[in-house]
């Protein structure tokens, strides 16, 4: 079986307070985009883990996609093992959710494939010990989220009518140092309220706190962001805590910019 796990970017990004567990409070829009992984599964001998595209860090062993697998047989142990293979495209450590996205699909693929009937609300479950991103990949729709991100409300937000234009440079952000630069706080402009403004009015009032720390440590992605604005962009941010930054355009209206040659650029018309 084979699935294409997709990315998301948000609109928006407050960090609202610290948690005792020690994560943070957060509200959010979890919008998706098609910018795809491919993840394929085949019964095989015993597990194994492999990928080609985008190169993918750490032991394969400690991959989402084999922590999903394993989290689901230890409740179905029937569960036959698998080869996973991953064609990975979506930029990593882009705050794009792309290794959230692949465990997520990975545990629809096993529930289909195994038929398994887990509700959607019991994927979400799973998903939630799997990453914070990891339960919106289950919904898959644009959704408010607070708490970690894994508390969710669908909303109706439609952006079909707008193309995006999504610039990823390589540069990695580390999550954790990211939030440390932050204090936790209330946002100025209500996000649930700023939404439901027009595109063209979410420059000054839709926002993400991470931009101004990590804007500092590279000001190149700033850059970015001022060069999507000069080239007609409606809104621009930066998602998750980055470092790959969107614009979002009036209908087939995309610039033609001449990026470095070293960025991922991604269209969506």
């Amino acid at each position: 079986m084979i699935v294409f796990p997709n990315c998301k970017i948000n609109l928006g990004l407050h960090v609202t307070g610290k948690r005792p567990d020690g994560f943070h409070n957060l509200e959010t829009i979890f919008y998706p985009l098609p910018v795809n992984d491919a993840l394929e599964v085949i019964t095989h001998t015993e597990l194994q883990f492999e990928s080609t595209g985008v190169p993918v860090p750490g032991d394969a062993a400690d991959n989402l996609c084999i922590r999903a697998f394993q989290l689901l047989q230890s409740d179905f142990p029937q569960l036959q093992p698998v080869n996973i293979h991953l064609l990975k495209n979506i930029p990593i450590g882009a705050g794009l959710g792309g290794g959230s996205a692949d465990a997520a699909f990975m545990l629809q693929l096993l529930n289909q494939k195994y038929q398994l009937g887990l509700p959607e609300a019991a994927l979400v479950d799973y998903a939630a010990q799997l990453g914070s991103d990891c339960p919106f990949f289950i919904v898959n729709k644009p959704c408010y989220a607070t708490g970690r991100g894994e508390i969710m409300e669908p909303m109706t937000l439609d952006l079909s009518g707008y193309s995006f234009l999504l610039v990823h440079p390589g540069i990695h952000i580390n999550t954790g140092w990211a939030f440390r630069q932050l204090v936790p706080g209330a946002p100025v402009h209500p996000l649930r309220e700023m939404i439901q403004l027009p595109v063209e009015e979410w420059k000054d009032m839709v926002s993400n706190d991470f931009e101004a720390p990590v804007f500092q440590a590279h000001p190149v992605l700033e850059g970015i962001k001022e060069q999507m604005y000069s080239s007609g962009a409606l809104y621009a941010s930066m998602s998750g805590s980055g470092s790959a930054i969107f614009g979002i355009y009036p209908k087939n209206k995309i610039a033609d910019i001449l990026w470095d040659a070293s960025y991922r650029v991604f269209t969506i018309r």
